[in-house]
């Protein structure tokens, strides 16, 4: 796994996860203004689980409308709907998903992952061949890192590693605490949905928190250098 040798670094981007999706047709309706407004980088699809069939049309209905707007649509697990779906990839959680998705996913589609406990799991998943690696987000009982745990991960890795890293953030605040860290995308979902300005403003909020963080950071990055 290769380490970063230059310290400059691109303005990180927002990675939108859905709600659970049974019936795609109120996502559908209001994506392509979210993704026209706001500069996000991807789109991760919760499915509700059913028949294959039934998931795989949910898929089919909603990728051509994120990929039209130049995002990359993920699945939430699901691998082997990636591509009968045309979505462009999957995000995984742990390091045995990640190795069973490889020799389906690669060297086509994205796989990423998250649900990496220790520092030495994501190491093994850079390794592996994973294409970003996620920090914070919440385990099947709803518990998370601190926020400065996770920002402690996202920096550790910014300086070390060159495959990005994502913070999954639960408030405005955390968005331009991971920014800071160093992440290169900032993952959002209640965070947006659950809004009640509605997920256009929220999004819209947050690229602003994201965007100030970057240039603080950047302008202090170029000050230490001298």
């Amino acid at each position: 796994m290769s380490t970063k040798s230059a310290p400059a670094r691109p303005a990180p981007r927002l990675y939108l996860a859905t709600p659970v999706v049974d019936d795609p047709a109120r996502l559908v309706a209001g994506l392509p203004g979210l993704l026209a407004a706001t500069d996000i980088a991807a789109v991760l699809l919760r499915l509700k689980e059913t028949d294959q069939r039934g998931m795989i049309t949910r898929v089919k209905t909603i990728a051509p409308v994120v990929q039209a707007a130049g995002s990359a649509l993920l699945l939430d697990g699901h691998v082997e709907l990636v591509a009968r779906g045309g979505a462009d990839g999957a995000h995984l959680g742990g390091i045995d998903a990640l190795e069973e998705a490889l020799p389906s996913l690669k060297p086509d589609r994205i796989a990423g992952v998250g649900r990496l406990i220790t520092r030495h799991d994501s190491m093994i998943a850079g390794e592996r061949g994973a294409d970003y690696v996620l920090f914070g987000e919440p385990d099947p009982a709803g518990k998370r890192p601190s926020p400065e745990a996770i920002a402690e991960r996202l920096s550790w890795w910014a300086e070390l590693f060159e495959p990005p890293c994502i913070g999954y953030a639960a408030s405005r605040d955390e968005v331009s605490e991971f920014v800071t860290a160093g992440a290169d995308f900032v993952l959002v979902d209640d965070l947006v949905w659950a809004d009640q300005r509605g997920p256009a403003a929220a999004l819209s909020d947050l690229d602003q928190a994201m965007r100030q963080a970057y240039a603080t950071a950047s302008k202090a990055a170029k000050a230490a250098q001298g």
